[in-house]
């Protein structure tokens, strides 16, 4: 964003770079990350007010190890290495790095050897993150060791006369109980930084960015029924008023009522326009008899454009095509990791802005998930719409395994309600990241009324994570199983059998298909 103090985080590898991102982002700071080999010049048009070096799983003297393009170390503002930084700046600055005597995995106690800002206010014995197996031997002239652990003697450094901080553990991770502490320490103790990072600041600019880049033009929107959708539209809306067109297509492949709840949230809430298109006969004549599940992604895919692009021609000044596009999503092509290896082959306006001559115009680029969701509160976005769980663009169409007929869906869609409704019923609801239920083409004998039945199985999965890109099984009580299953079985026809999902990611997806 222009005109925003900002720090800038390098990325060198480390599965923990987005968290750094997050946690700066928490204490008020925007944080921007870019490729460990990133040019001066662009870092000077960048302008930071500070410099944090990510960890990564590289060791700094081995031969293909990431190291910056350009001397980082006189760039001339406060710079933190953390893990991987840290040798860095010792390996760079004249110092030594080698494997260490003792691996450091887990949790250790933070000793801090003297008074220093970076760690002011921190307890004289915290607790903090490790995970390497590479330590420095040796500091870099006119460096002095700020705190030690039993198993490294120097677990973090400063040096007065260049700026520069380093810290052997990641301050970034919940393990470590004063990390968020120690980074709005380097923020406001060192950088200098003032809070200028929030929702309704970003609101605030996002809509004086939005009718800068729009004029006089028309924006269109394709509203899925999503928290990302959703909120990106009421923020169009702020920032234009009529100038935004919104087009809702129900595919058939939503939950129970989907479309319905979301016309009914904009007409009670936002006073706004929504054409919603039904699309379920266009979706479902063109899966019948498919059972491949990349087949099928890209058949909805296909479908989806298809009919927005007749929706959307009738909007003649329109000039740009909203996307609810993420931070996570930019920077998967710019870390040091490289370009995603899977992509999806559907996204529910992929392929659309070539093909009308459309600008794209995505507000949230620089936003994570929970900031979105915050955004929406921001705006007004009731708090049940804004905490719901994600769903797949495909829709129950990836969770109905094998052909897809209307009987099925209205079976899964059934099966789906009751498991979320039980779920909010047990006050679960906001400690899962995201549940739902899929039906199996597979078939049990079971017993009913006395009555042999031959129906279908059922599964009910539910994730914990922070942001979808790993996942736990959430330890549903079994009480709460109980009656799901119940219900289930008692209520929706054609379902006999219910079973409980409890694989994690990796190495199972989210979702089946």
């Amino acid at each position: 964003m222009q005109n925003l103090e900002k720090i800038v985080i390098l990325d060198f590898g480390s599965q923990y770079t987005q968290l750094i991102a997050r946690k700066v982002r928490e204490c008020g700071v925007f944080a921007e990350i870019y490729p460990y080999n990133i040019t001066e010049e662009k870092l000077r048009e960048i302008s930071p007010k500070g410099i944090i070096l990510s960890g990564g799983p590289s060791s700094v003297y081995a031969d293909e190890a990431p190291h910056p393009v350009f001397d980082i170390f006189s760039y001339g503002v406060p710079i933190l290495g953390i893990c991987y930084g840290l040798q860095l700046i010792a390996f760079k600055l004249g110092g030594s790095v080698d494997k260490a005597a003792h691996r450091e995995y887990g949790r250790a106690e933070l000793i801090t050897n003297s008074q220093n800002p970076l760690f002011e206010g921190i307890s004289a014995n915290s607790t903090v993150w490790m995970s390497h197996g590479d330590a420095l031997t040796k500091l870099p002239d006119n460096f002095e060791i700020i705190a030690h652990t039993l198993n490294a003697p120097i677990c973090a450094i400063h040096s007065p006369e260049r700026n520069i901080w380093g810290v052997q553990f990641h301050p970034e991770v919940h393990h470590s109980t004063e990390g968020k502490k120690i980074l709005d320490n380097f923020l406001r103790n060192i950088c200098g930084l003032k809070d200028s990072w929030d929702a309704h600041s970003f609101v605030e600019r996002a809509i004086e960015n939005i009718r800068e880049q729009v004029g006089t033009s028309e924006v269109i929107c394709a509203l899925s029924g999503g928290v990302d959708s959703t909120v990106l539209a009421v923020l169009l809306h702020r920032a234009i008023g009529d100038k935004l067109h919104c087009i809702h297509i129900d595919t058939g492949l939503m939950r129970q009522n989907e479309s319905t709840k979301l016309m009914k949230l904009f007409d009670e809430n936002f006073n706004m326009s929504i054409e919603l298109i039904d699309g379920s006969e266009h979706f479902l004549n063109g899966l019948e008899g498919v059972s491949d599940p990349e087949q099928k992604r890209k058949i909805i895919g296909k479908s989806f454009i298809d009919l927005f692009d007749v929706a959307a021609k009738k909007f003649n000044n329109a000039k740009w095509l909203a996307q609810g596009t993420l931070y996570p999503d930019v920077i998967e092509s710019v870390s040091v990791k490289g370009p995603s290896v899977v992509i999806k082959s559907h996204h529910n306006v992929g392929g659309l802005p070539e093909k009308m001559g459309l600008k794209l115009l995505e507000p949230f680029r620089e936003l994570f998930k929970d900031e979105v969701r915050a955004v929406g509160r921001e705006l007004g976005v009731p708090d049940w719409f804004v905490n719901r769980h994600p769903f797949p663009g495909p829709g129950l169409g990836i969770r109905i395994l094998g052909e897809i007929t209307r009987e099925k869906i209205a079976t899964l869609q059934k099966a789906d309600a009751i498991y979320i409704e039980e779920i909010r019923n047990a006050g679960l609801y906001d400690q899962i990241w995201q549940a739902f239920a899929v039906l199996l083409p597979v078939k049990s004998v079971g017993v009913m009324g006395d009555e042999r039945t031959y129906e279908n199985t059922c599964v009910l999965r539910a994730v914990t994570s922070v942001d979808g890109m790993t996942a736990d099984w959430f330890p549903m009580p079994y009480d709460v199983l109980a009656r799901m299953s119940n219900r289930i079985i008692n209520e929706v026809r054609g379902i006999n059998r219910v079973v409980y999902d409890i694989t994690s990611k990796p190495p199972g997806t989210i979702e089946w298909e």
